[in-house]
């Protein structure tokens, strides 16, 4: 006999109203088709992902700071729809600036406003929550100054675009832009070993917006090797490059600039390639990623030579960043989606920071339930809804999508017996949850 889960929804509330996904999963998404990792329309990737980083907004021709983007392998109208759904289950989705090739350089303040007028107009067009900070190559380098007082004309302008976009943001949106970063480790850990040209020069960067940044993630990876905080040398693709690298971030270390103070633990993340064939170097498999991120969470044992300087490791780490998404997803990529598998695995036995508010009020009959879940909406939702319902690891198992009122219908008979969560977006964001136990 089917039973009806039927979830009244008015009054309540959700913290994923802006989103901030805890443990991250986030995952770049290339907007061009390689044969090995073909394109992937949005609304076609694993829902593990919760941070999904769209690459990339480039310099249109010709030019170093006039940004644009358009996507390659769905029409605009399809593109702007599939970052809605996105959007609407909780999940950011960024536009990343540059890539390894696409050099941006801001050589007058001219420049700057253009090129900070041009990822507005992207954001605005597309409804992105996010933007990523990916340059490479020439777009950052340092000729002098300290880390808290850069001098280089380029790198003030750069900070002082990015400060803008998010003020503009907000002004707009009365939310906050979700700012993600993601450099080499060169330009971050490599100060330790010198400060100039690009061996340091992202932390005059970090460190001006160091209030402002949700995820730093250094790429593990494409780097050869690198110096611990022990003064140590640690090779790409092993445990102790993943902890070392990944602790030095959040200690701070001292630099010919002066010192990087570190980041707290939640906003860094563990950046890898999602298979040997999507990077130049830097791969490890999924069992010494596994062991290395627990040990940086404090609940694995110490997996090589190097000593974590804190021994409870960080458990608020905030999760792990894969290039990339289309990689994951392809099966010769060491399986289809083994990254998101791994993710959810290491952090399985975690908080997912979709905590319930205390209070709500919700009737909820019968519970538990087998077969199907009603959930009646209030009068006063906006547009489309989509009702999620979320795994004990806060992965929707089942999103439902729909323009009616009234009752939403949703199927949960293949669902597995467990505590569930169901929440229900429209477009204003999380107007509702409460928990579902499945029983049969």
């Amino acid at each position: 006999m089917r039973s009806v889960l039927i979830l009244i929804l008015a009054g309540l509330q959700c913290t994923l109203a802006h989103a901030q996904p805890t443990p991250a999963l986030i995952g770049y998404w290339h907007n061009w088709n390689d044969g090995a990792a073909p394109y992937l329309p949005l609304d076609q990737i694993d829902p593990r992902y919760n941070v999904v980083a769209v690459s990339f907004a480039e310099p249109v021709v010709g030019s170093g700071h006039a940004m644009s983007f358009s996507p390659s392998g769905n029409s605009v109208a399809e593109f702007i729809a599939h970052v809605a759904q996105l959007r609407e289950t909780g999940k950011v989705v960024s536009i990343s600036i540059g890539g390894a090739n696409a050099p941006v350089h801001l050589d007058t303040d001219q420049e700057r406003d253009e090129f900070v007028t041009s990822m507005i107009g992207i954001i605005d067009t597309y409804g992105f929550n996010g933007m990523d900070i990916d340059l490479e190559g020439s777009s950052v380098s340092i000729t002098g100054g300290t880390i808290a007082m850069p001098v280089d004309p380029t790198i003030v302008r750069l900070i002082d675009a990015i400060a803008s976009i998010m003020a503009a943001y907000r002004a707009e949106n009365d939310l906050k832009l979700f700012l993600t970063m993601a450099p080499e480790t060169a330009y971050v850990q490599g100060g330790m070993s010198a400060f100039g040209g690009l061996w340091g020069a992202y932390l005059p960067v970090i460190h001006a917006l160091r209030d402002s940044i949700d995820v730093l993630q250094v790429q593990l990876y494409n780097s050869g090797s690198m110096f611990g905080l022990d003064g140590a040398l640690y090779m790409q693709g092993t445990a102790d490059f993943m902890v070392s690298q990944t602790e030095a971030v959040i200690q701070g270390f001292s630099t010919a600039g002066g010192i990087f103070e570190g980041l707290r633990p939640d906003q860094v993340a563990v950046a890898l390639p999602a298979c040997a064939n999507a990077a130049g170097g830097g791969y490890a498999d999924t069992a010494v990623v596994f062991d290395a991120v627990r040990y940086l969470l404090g609940l694995g044992p110490q997996p090589g030579a190097y000593v974590l300087q804190q021994a409870a490791g960080y458990p608020d780490l905030r999760g792990l960043m894969t290039w990339s998404i289309n990689w994951d997803a392809a099966s010769d990529c060491n399986g289809s989606y083994s990254f998101a598998e791994n993710h959810e695995r290491i952090f399985g036995d975690l908080p997912t920071g979709l905590k319930e508010i205390v209070g709500y009020r919700s009737t909820v009959f019968p519970n538990p339930a087998d077969q199907l879940v009603q959930v009646r909406l209030p009068a006063t939702t906006m547009g489309r809804v989509v009702v999620s319902i979320a795994n004990a690891l806060g992965r929707s198992m089942r999103e439902e999508v729909s323009s009616a009122t009234g009752l939403i219908t949703v199927w949960i008979g293949d669902l597995e017996p467990g505590m569930y969560t169901v929440r229900v977006y429209d477009r204003s964001g999380c107007i509702g949850s409460t928990k579902l136990l499945v029983s049969r």
